[in-house]
């Protein structure tokens, strides 16, 4: 785990990566369902793996419609109703949340930390996790790749981040992401960076404003 925490700076923002880090991340049997209701050949897990991630950034990114991702993941266009049932599978399996973190963000957001959300997901996906009941309340902004028509770690996609947080000093923003490739492409941009691994006491650790809000 790196961070370029600084304890002698207080933290007024945070941008916060979703799976990996809000998000949980789905397990085998999720996976197999998924390649299941692709009718992926021999239930070959690895390989409709490979086949799902290889197109995925162009997903995320908003370059492919839901018709054109999984026709590259199969091979072949679905029909509607298949479409919709592989395209309602894979969004179940990004919307599981872990509670422990959830907890440590409300915590944060009594103390008037800023918080803005920064996924990589595609249209679909966005509006799901847009309409729970934690994105609205805990979250200042929310911005997807699908909308931003990029992904991380483009530099672009932290500025849009940065702008919504309104905090014109970088070193009290903090960014979480479970993935060092971005975490070292906003350090790159002056951003503070946690690399998260799932270990919410270290998140917590993080934001002073949480010891300060009970006096510890």
């Amino acid at each position: 785990m790196t961070s370029t925490y600084d304890s002698r700076t207080s933290v007024e923002a945070l941008i916060l990566d979703y799976n990996g880090v809000i998000g949980l991340q789905p397990p085998i049997a999720m996976w197999t369902r998924l390649a299941d209701l692709a009718e992926w050949p021999d239930r070959h897990l690895p390989s409709f793996q490979d086949a799902f991630w290889a197109p995925r950034n162009a997903y995320d990114a908003g370059q492919l419609s839901d018709l054109a991702y999984w026709a590259k993941v199969l091979g072949h266009h679905p029909g509607p109703r298949w479409l919709r049932s592989l395209r309602d599978a894979d969004t179940a399996m990004w919307t599981r949340t872990d509670p422990r973190v959830l907890d440590i963000l409300s915590r944060a957001r009594t103390s008037g930390l800023t918080m803005v959300l920064l996924s990589n997901a595609p249209a679909h996906l966005s509006n799901v996790l847009d309409a729970t009941g934690w994105r609205r309340e805990l979250m200042d902004d929310a911005l997807y790749s699908a909308r931003l028509g990029l992904c991380k770690p483009d530099p672009a996609a932290y500025e849009h981040a940065l702008a919504a947080t309104g905090v014109d000093d970088l070193g009290r923003v903090l960014f979480v992401d479970d993935r060092e490739d971005n975490c070292r492409a906003a350090a790159e941009l002056g951003l503070r960076t946690l690399h998260y691994t799932g270990q919410p006491a270290y998140l917590e650790q993080q934001l002073p404003v949480l010891a300060d809000s009970t006096g510890s």
